[in-house]
């Protein structure tokens, strides 16, 4: 389980979270939602240990990050296309988290296949498109083969193939088990595919719930979520 609670963030002095307390179980498909900078993002680097808390705990099978003895084995991690260097190979990339992380090199193999790189896996990241770059993200949170995944905007920059591929890859996840959290703008991928939402306003949570007792008596998911933030639909916010 990913247990939050009481969760506080603060950055120049500001409140960036405040009292967030969530959960993922094991075999949950969880969306984070929100505007732009309310907060999505930065949860997400926290609970990876990226940003340290100003208060609460988060326990990743009852361990704080920092008590975890190979992080990458029980929470892997997707925080932006931008990880590898753009000078190396997908497989180069990977092989060298593996073998930063003990895992097994073998399974760098493993992950290209699954995310659909094996073709390209020996050429340089900077030649790679924007959804290339989020299948090498998506890899990287899986070479550890961890129950606990979180991943920030996975879907942007897919194709239509690549968005359904993406949709089955994250159920099945979670049917094996795994909890997922992921951060997402793309609200018709949510309805599709969620089986609780959580939704970030001014840093604190508007909503937790499971997707039909969120949407409720709303027309759809956008309209309950337009209902939770308030007003007409931001900029970045596609239904």
């Amino acid at each position: 389980m990913l247990d939050i609670s009481g969760l506080s963030v603060r950055m120049g002095g500001q409140a960036v979270l405040d009292d967030i307390t969530t959960r993922v179980d094991d075999g949950e498909l969880v969306y984070l939602l929100g505007r732009n900078g309310t907060g999505k993002t930065t949860l997400l680097r926290t609970i990876c240990g990226v940003i340290p808390p100003a208060a609460g705990r988060i326990l990743i099978d009852g361990k704080r990050f920092s008590e975890l003895d190979a992080p990458p084995t029980v929470i892997g991690m997707h925080l932006g296309t931008d990880a590898a260097h753009p000078g190396h190979s997908a497989r180069r990339h990977l092989t060298w988290l593996a073998r930063a992380g003990g895992i097994p090199t073998g399974r760098v193999a493993e992950v290209l296949d699954l995310v659909g790189l094996t073709d390209v896996a020996g050429r340089r990241v900077v030649d790679y498109s924007l959804g290339m770059r989020q299948r090498l993200g998506i890899a990287s949170a899986l070479l550890g083969d961890a129950r606990t995944l979180v991943l920030d905007e996975p879907v942007n920059g897919l194709d239509i193939d690549g968005i359904r591929w993406l949709r089955g890859l994250l159920r099945d996840l979670a049917d094996d088990g795994r909890r997922l959290l992921i951060a997402s703008h793309h609200l018709d991928e949510v309805a599709r595919t969620a089986d609780r939402v959580v939704v970030l306003n001014s840093g604190r949570i508007a909503a937790d719930a499971p997707l039909a007792e969120f949407v409720g008596d709303s027309a759809d998911l956008e309209e309950a979520y337009l209902a939770t933030v308030g007003g007409q639909t931001p900029a970045g916010v596609t239904a």
